[in-house]
């Protein structure tokens, strides 16, 4: 898939699934900008991809007003905006519901639910304006079925789920497209967080049964072109060996 002349804003883009991301894009050709809430991390990205090829913006994706006025420096230096990646997400405080905190659950419903609302709010716009652009998000099975303490997660994909299907039904025919990649169990800092729980049997999994976090992102460039067309509106899964294959991914 061939970038050259795109533009590509990733949000949690300082490590994990973001940060091979940004590589991923940058190396078809693609301008990336980089967003996260610690600036140093994705200003080292920004600075190993090129001042010409990267910006690093510090972003809080649960506050709207950031966001907004990162899509605006976004267009500044690069004049258009045809990619969001919502890829930042948070799963801690890992708790039952019986004892959970109701400030920190809401927490999570900020930055995994209403963070990906606000991009896709401040980035319509510029791409409707454009008559094209794609919107990925990353989702979860957490999304489809409940997860011993993980009632803020589950709760919170399933709603971005809704949200990509959303953007789907009202903006497909003014040229936006709109997919979900539901990634599986991947070796992140995340999963090391939820390994440190203890709580369920995904914390029980050993390193060696996730996927590098360079498969989702390879994922999310091929979710780019017109292959992956007949999956607007919905949620691929990288557990679905017929999807690693359309990838390229190694089985």
């Amino acid at each position: 898939m061939d970038m050259t002349g795109k533009v590509v804003m990733i949000t949690g883009a300082s490590r994990g699934i973001g940060a091979e991301a940004a590589q991923v894009f940058a190396g078809a050709g693609a301008k990336v900008a980089l967003l996260a809430r610690t600036e140093e991390a994705v200003a080292e990205l920004a600075g190993a991809l090129g001042p010409d090829r990267a910006v690093a913006i510090p972003c809080d994706v649960s506050r709207y007003w950031e966001v907004n006025a990162a899509v605006e420096a976004v267009v500044a230096a690069f004049g258009r905006l045809d990619v969001l990646v919502n890829n930042a997400g948070v799963v801690e405080p890992i708790s039952h519901l019986s004892n959970s905190d109701p400030e920190a659950w809401g927490h999570v419903i900020d930055v995994n639910l209403k963070g990906v609302y606000h991009g896709i709010r401040a980035a319509l716009p510029v791409m409707l304006e454009q008559g094209s652009g794609s919107i990925l998000s990353i989702g979860s099975g957490a999304a489809h079925g409940p997860v011993e303490a993980w009632s803020h997660y589950c709760a919170s994909k399933a709603g971005a789920l809704m949200l990509t299907r959303m953007i789907d039904k009202e903006n497909r025919g003014d040229g936006i497209r709109a997919i979900s990649l539901s990634p599986g169990t991947v070796a992140t800092q995340m999963q090391r967080e939820i390994k440190a729980s203890g709580v369920n049997p995904i914390s029980e999994l050993d390193w060696s049964e996730h996927v590098p976090p360079d498969w989702p992102a390879k994922a999310l460039l091929w979710m780019c072109s017109p292959e992956a067309d007949g999956y607007l509106g919905d949620e691929i899964s990288l557990r679905d060996e017929a999807i690693r294959k359309q990838v390229g991914l190694v089985i």
